[in-house]
């Protein structure tokens, strides 16, 4: 089908990535750095053309039955919606969201999306170098978080009855990210995968990699519980390690780089059971007592994080009635 001049003009020699018509003659362009919509001529308009540029700060979703509507909202020049076909809404969402995370700097020009999951209070996209999470409609805005594939030292899934917990550590802290029971196997495949290619080693090795856990422990030196004296960020980092996992040279090297990432409600925990941790190994030895010192630690945490949960599940209920009650008014 032959591209109308007013888009090629506007193009600029760009690669069309998809092409989706939005009733009539219209139709919408995805191209290399922004959507381009077009407008045919009619009985009372011109020809023309509406540029959607990449660098939105939120990006959101709204899903009918037939049509789906896509809105970006800018810093300065306000938002700009689109609607498209439903049937189209993953042709159109997969490299729209990948050029507004590149225009935004959350990932590399040259990094692929791998896949992208749309759960009904979670928006998963993994690429080759990282897993990004966002939660509910708005597919990226400022309240998301990254797990690069460097920072990860150990992988592991918990099963439930309804959804199962990827648990990524991450500096030395766990983190859970919850998944349908239907679509667990196929982001646990594909998450073991982008690791594998990332760190260009066989599945063999990144299991080695991940899974260790006792025998790696014992096998420490008792040195390494000395390390609670230093610094908090370093500490919870090495001995979160020593229960769980051994990483390779090259990745404890990345990890001791970095301070544990940590905000708001996390942070208060990571402070709380820090000082529990610090406290009790100081008055312990460094040998069997160590180690049941961290796993409490370690259920503490866990604890804190479920608590953290079941609040932001609260809130989130609070807030939709809030909304439906301003609605109904």
């Amino acid at each position: 089908m032959t591209v109308p001049a007013i888009v090629q003009s506007a193009l600029h020699g760009e690669e069309i990535h998809t092409r989706v018509s939005i009733g009539g003659d219209d139709e919408l362009f995805v191209a290399d750095s922004k959507c381009l919509v077009y407008r045919a001529e009619g009985l009372l308009t011109d020809e023309s053309i509406e540029e959607l540029p990449y660098d939105a700060d939120r990006l959101t979703l709204s899903e009918g039955r037939r049509k789906s509507s896509i809105t970006l909202e800018y810093s300065l020049e306000g938002t700009s919606e689109v609607s498209i076909p439903a049937t189209n809404t993953e042709d159109v969402l997969r490299p729209l969201l990948a050029g507004v995370l590149e225009a935004n700097g959350a990932v590399d020009a040259d990094e692929s999306l791998i896949e992208l999951y749309r759960f009904s209070e979670l928006t998963l996209v993994l690429t080759e170098k990282r897993l990004l999470e966002h939660v509910g409609s708005a597919v990226w805005d400022e309240e998301s978080q990254e797990y690069h594939f460097e920072d990860v030292t150990n992988l592991s899934f918990e099963d439930g009855d309804v959804a199962t917990r990827i648990v990524l550590e991450v500096d030395g802290r766990p983190r859970r990210i919850k998944t349908p029971n239907d679509a667990a196997d196929d982001v646990r495949e594909r998450l073991k995968r982008a690791l594998i290619s990332y760190y260009e080693t066989d599945s063999a090795e990144l299991d080695d990699t991940l899974d260790e856990s006792a025998n790696d422990a014992d096998a420490e030196p008792a040195s390494r519980a000395d390390s609670t004296s230093r610094s908090r960020g370093e500490a919870s980092a090495r001995s979160r390690r020593a229960v769980r996992a051994q990483p390779t040279e090259n990745q404890r090297a990345a990890v001791e780089k970095r301070q544990p990432m940590a905000d708001g409600a996390d942070a208060a925990a990571a402070d709380a059971t820090g000082e529990v941790g610090r406290a009790a190994v100081a008055g312990q030895s460094h040998d069997g007592a160590s180690r049941e010192v961290l796993e409490r630690l370690e259920a503490l945490e866990d604890a804190v994080e479920r608590q953290n949960e079941r609040l932001q599940e609260q809130q989130r209920t609070i807030d939709r009635l809030i909304e439906e009650l301003r609605q109904g008014r």
